[in-house]
């Protein structure tokens, strides 16, 4: 692991981060203060947090069979490593709407992340900025449209020291900026919904997400078991921001706030009356027009069908998710469901995975599958619990190091060239359940 014999590649080299550990516990005896082993992370987790911290994040739907399900489909893909195979340089490089991005990770939408630090959305923003990765903000967040931009592009000015070496300098095919998406949840005020989007579109964000899953939250008993919904609690300001700073939003219900702090989530994030097929074509119109004609996806789909439909309607994308398994017990893992999605529009839309990604390996599997990029939640929420911005960036640094080492060690120079939609890469086992706790370990 010297790093003066490595030449310089398309993508940074993401595996020194692990020669850096290294180096400083061997030189001044200077450790992680907490594991990124993702089984280790979790627990420690909940040391760091309160109860409505850690189970906001970690609650699933009914007995948690569809997040189990979501870890078993990887499970039971394996790498076939390729041996005597130039590594020296390696290329996680991909273009996403346009934009070139040094790694095909995106960080997910996930509300209310004041729970997780004082400064919520704020802390992936930047660090999504310095890294050069897209960041998804969600309608549910803590912060406002307008900050969570500011925060992004602080990141994005910031020379992160830690980076320096071989650090990315946007290669031709696609702008180097990173995009930044906006995850809408569609209210039945199309007033409102129009300001958001108009909102987001100047605050930078050039790609819209409508969630189509979570109209109304899962059944999830371990959030039921301490009524673990904080927009409720007084003084019911956290995960209402994005409410308040709307002007729109605000002129219609301010006095109604005043005696009903939940009338943001219960009227437009979480309101439980669905949306059909039939408004799509509506809100990408209108998308389409604010925006001059941005990307407009879907983050829910789980079936072939479905996906089909999305590109009737004229999504230009798809996010193929379970909700990390908070929706629905007992569904389909998202992975299981991947190659039938892509082989229905893999040539004809973007693709992007989410549920149950934890290590480089995982992401690895799902780009062999055919996701043209991955998106993780909890992973990033688990590191901010434990030490903010420094948290967040450990567990995003470790993960690109994992999956530049993966790489490496398993013989496969490019991401696009040798690994996406690559059959060779993977061999199917549908025997074996996935280890849990301390087996995972063993």
């Amino acid at each position: 692991m010297d790093p003066t014999n490595k030449p310089r590649g398309p993508s940074p080299h993401y595996s020194l981060y692990q020669r850096e550990i290294f180096k400083k516990g061997g030189e001044t005896g200077e450790l992680p203060s907490f594991s990124v082993h993702p089984d280790e992370l979790v627990e420690s987790t909940k040391k760091k947090l309160n109860d409505r911290g850690y189970f906001y994040a970690n609650s699933n739907a009914g007995l948690g069979w569809t997040d189990r399900a979501n870890r078993e489909a990887f499970y039971r893909w394996r790498i076939i490593p390729r041996m005597l195979v130039d590594t020296n340089t390696r290329d996680l490089t991909t273009v996403l709407f346009g934009h070139r991005i040094p790694a095909p990770i995106l960080f997910a939408p996930i509300g209310i992340n004041k729970l997780y630090s004082p400064k919520g959305e704020l802390v992936p923003a930047k660090i999504a900025g310095e890294l050069g990765l897209p960041y998804c903000l969600s309608t549910a967040a803590s912060q406002s449209i307008e900050d969570v931009a500011a925060a992004n592009d602080e990141g994005a000015s910031v020379k992160n020291e830690s980076n320096s070496v071989h650090s990315y300098n946007g290669p031709n095919g696609g702008n180097a900026k990173s995009p930044r998406f906006f995850q809408l949840y569609m209210g039945h005020d199309d007033e409102i919904t129009v300001n958001l989007l108009e909102r987001a579109w100047k605050s930078g964000f050039d790609a819209c997400m409508l969630t189509v899953d979570t109209w109304q939250l899962g059944w999830r008993p371990t959030d039921i078991n301490i009524a673990n919904y904080i927009f409720y609690y007084p003084p019911g300001t956290v995960g209402n921001e994005l409410g308040a700073s709307d002007s729109v939003f605000m002129k219609k219900h301010d006095e109604d706030l005043k005696a009903d702090s939940g009338k943001w989530i219960d009227s437009n994030v979480w309101h439980g009356k669905a949306h059909t097929w039939e408004k799509m074509p509506w809100l990408i119109e209108k998308w389409k027009r604010i925006s001059g004609g941005r990307p407009f996806l879907i983050k829910g789909i789980q079936s072939a069908e479905d996906a089909l439909k999305a590109l009737e309607v004229g999504c230009e994308g798809i996010v193929v998710t379970n909700h990390a398994g908070r929706q629905v017990d007992g569904a389909v893992g998202s992975l299981e469901m991947l190659p039938e999605i892509v082989e229905a529009v893999g040539d004809k839309m973007t693709i992007i995975f989410d549920s149950g990604i934890r290590t480089g390996s995982d992401v690895f599997k799902a780009i062999a599958l055919g996701a043209h990029a991955i998106m993780i939640g909890r992973l990033y929420v688990w590191g901010m619990s434990h030490e903010g911005e420094a948290g967040c960036r450990h567990v995003i640094k470790s993960l690109l190091a994992d999956l530049d080492i993966t790489m490496t060690v398993a013989g496969y120079q490019s991401l696009t060239k040798d690994v996406f939609r690559n059959p060779k890469a993977l061999k199917y086992n549908p025997h074996g359940v996935y280890p849990r706790g301390e087996h995972a370990r063993l």
